[in-house]
């Protein structure tokens, strides 16, 4: 069995978290919420967390939040429901002064959308300052930074077509024996008929250097079910890539370059693991890729590694109703009670009406 410790603290916002980022070192921690503000936290030497900064991002919900490489500065990105994206930089005023204030400031919003922005993510920083974005039409847009010095402004470089609703993004950190891919996810129903895609909720594309464009290289037939995340592992001397997805289970898969250099990606399942019982909503890698971290809708995190066969086991779970950890044993029972709490302690509360569902107010 193993142990861990945990931190509880109050976030201070005013409706639901949407998403929650460690910055390259692991000591700064941003989060972004429905309430439209992002927050900025520092650890301190007590390990405690505190609250640097917090304002108001966007004119509607703010659905994720990701840290730019440190060599690039303080740098933030965010997307949203009001069909924006944004950069933004840290200011620290008086830096002599042990009480420093700081204040991030947006140096770029990224306006091309025309629907909600579902994910934002900055590339390996051997791409340089690159920023991609996905929005619910479908459309992926990759943005540069002109100038490294100067964030205020980007480049639209790219914009590539999925044909399904985006929800989710990942740019594979690869070395330079492989190429460069970009992995998108979707949330359109399991039953949805969409000729240009199979029915396939992951698109895999592949950047051309010679060409100097990307192209999609491959549908992911066998996920058929909504896809809330997906993440490409930390490359540590494999010869292909591997890529975690959240969707009614975690689902981890292989993507082989071909031979020959040509043709499609060989796509192999290693692991389908349904101990979540529920929708699978965020997964995560180890710095060494050799770990990942899923959450779900049982209130639990859990984490899986691979054993000397190849075989996915959870190897540590974490309860979000009292912060303990367990090992495999008693998991049925423990997912039960904690499903069997989550209904019986929800409440819901009637915030709104809404009287026109179909128009959206334009940026």
């Amino acid at each position: 069995m193993s142990t861990s410790k945990h931190r509880n603290f109050e976030s201070g916002h005013h409706d639901l978290i949407n998403d929650v980022a460690f910055d390259f070192y692991g000591r700064r921690l941003a989060t972004c919420s429905s309430d439209h503000t992002v927050k900025v936290w520092d650890q301190n030497e007590q390990d405690q967390w505190q609250c640097t900064c917090s304002w108001r991002a966007h004119s509607g919900a703010v659905w994720k939040v990701t840290w730019a490489h440190p060599e690039f500065g303080q740098v933030l990105a965010t997307c949203s429901f009001d069909r924006t994206a944004a950069v933004w930089e840290e200011i620290v005023s008086d830096a002599s002064s042990d009480h420093h204030q700081t204040t991030w400031i947006r140096r770029a919003p990224l306006v091309d959308s025309r629907t909600s922005v579902s994910d934002v993510r900055f590339s390996p920083r051997y791409m340089g300052l690159q920023l991609a974005t996905v929005s619910a039409d479908g459309v992926i847009r990759i943005y540069e930074a002109m100038d490294v010095m100067n964030l205020s402004t980007w480049s639209l470089e790219h914009e590539l077509n999925m044909r399904c609703a985006g929800s989710c993004i990942s740019w594979s950190p690869a070395p330079s024996f492989l190429s460069q891919l970009l992995a998108a996810g979707s949330e359109e129903p399991p039953n949805a008929t969409n000729p240009h895609t199979g029915g396939a909720k992951v698109l895999v594309f592949e950047y051309s250097k010679s060409a100097r464009k990307w192209s999609k290289v491959q549908n992911l037939t066998a996920i058929t079910d909504k896809v809330h995340d997906i993440a490409f592992a930390p490359n540590m001397g494999r010869s292909f890539h591997v890529l975690g997805i959240a969707s009614s289970a975690v689902q981890i898969v292989a993507l082989t370059p071909p031979a020959d250099g040509s043709g499609p990606l060989e796509v192999r399942e290693l692991a389908r693991l349904e101990d979540h019982r529920s929708v699978v909503w965020r997964v995560a890698w180890s710095i060494t890729g050799t770990i990942l971290g899923s959450s779900g809708d049982d209130g639990c995190v859990r984490l899986w590694k691979a054993n000397y066969l190849n075989h996915w086991k959870c190897v540590c779970k974490l309860l979000a109703d009292s912060g303990s950890t367990a090992g495999r044993e008693g998991e049925k029972s423990a997912a039960g009670s904690v499903s069997a709490t989550a209904l019986s302690t929800a409440k819901y509360y009637k915030m709104g009406t809404i009287k026109h569902p179909n128009e959206v107010a334009w940026h």
